[in-house]
């Protein structure tokens, strides 16, 4: 049981129309002042727009490595990228990212507890929220993606908590690992079965068995560029 990262910002927003095409995202947050109390579903006050894809219990609160904004700078003019939220986080943390995160690991941060679930599936809406046209494209080549936390047990959180690693169930399991299968790798048979192990939410488990079945690749043309 150790810190492994602080928290720069806490962030919520409610869906409005997003970018030129105005449609309607929840990715427009912003910080909370203080506490803010932290549910099975997320974040009091947070919304998603699109809940056949976004939010649910397994995908309650996204985190995103701070560091991450400096690299962005070197490939896209934004401003956005001056401050925090620009990636449509929950949690903007400082400290680890992708490489140093673990499927599984389990983390105190101030009186609630959460699991990380998943890597980020980026899509077309971050193309909309940045004009930039392949820019979920971009965030999954790159893998730098962010996570997804499940919330374990309610409470409160605030911005400057530590983020405590008090499980690592999962060590071999770097987000990145995940991401390499999903993105790179794609129909590595035998990493596809031990990811089949993992306790990954249904909608991964779903892929990974068509992969296996079919020894094709799923169509990722409408999540990363939407449809006309």
């Amino acid at each position: 049981m150790h810190k492994i990262a602080s928290i720069e910002a806490v962030l919520i927003g409610t869906a409005k129309p997003l970018g030129k095409k105005q449609v309607l995202s929840g990715m427009d947050k912003h910080p909370v002042d203080g506490e803010i109390k932290v549910g099975k579903l997320g974040l009091e006050g947070d919304e998603q727009a699109d809940l056949r894809v976004h939010g649910g219990p397994d995908k309650a609160v996204h985190f995103y490595p701070r560091s991450h904004y400096d690299f962005w700078k070197t490939r896209i003019e934004s401003p956005l990228l001056n401050q925090v939220g620009a990636f449509g986080e929950n949690l903007t943390l400082v400290g680890p990212d992708e490489n140093d995160i673990c499927l599984g690991d389990i983390w105190q941060i101030g009186s609630a507890k959460f699991q990380v679930s998943q890597g980020r599936q980026p899509c077309w809406k971050l193309a909309q929220r940045f004009d930039v046209p392949d820019m979920a494209e971009q965030l999954q080549n790159e893998m730098k993606t962010g996570g997804y936390l499940r919330v374990l047990q309610e409470g409160e959180i605030q911005a400057a908590d530590e983020v405590i690693l008090l499980e690592r169930p999962y060590p071999d399991w770097p987000l990145t690992r995940i991401m390499k299968l999903f993105y790179r790798d794609t129909l590595n048979e035998s990493e596809l079965r031990l990811a089949d192990e993992l306790p990954l939410p249904a909608s991964w488990k779903k892929v990974i068995a068509k992969r296996l079945e079919t020894h094709t690749v799923e169509d990722w043309t409408s999540r990363l560029f939407g449809r006309d």
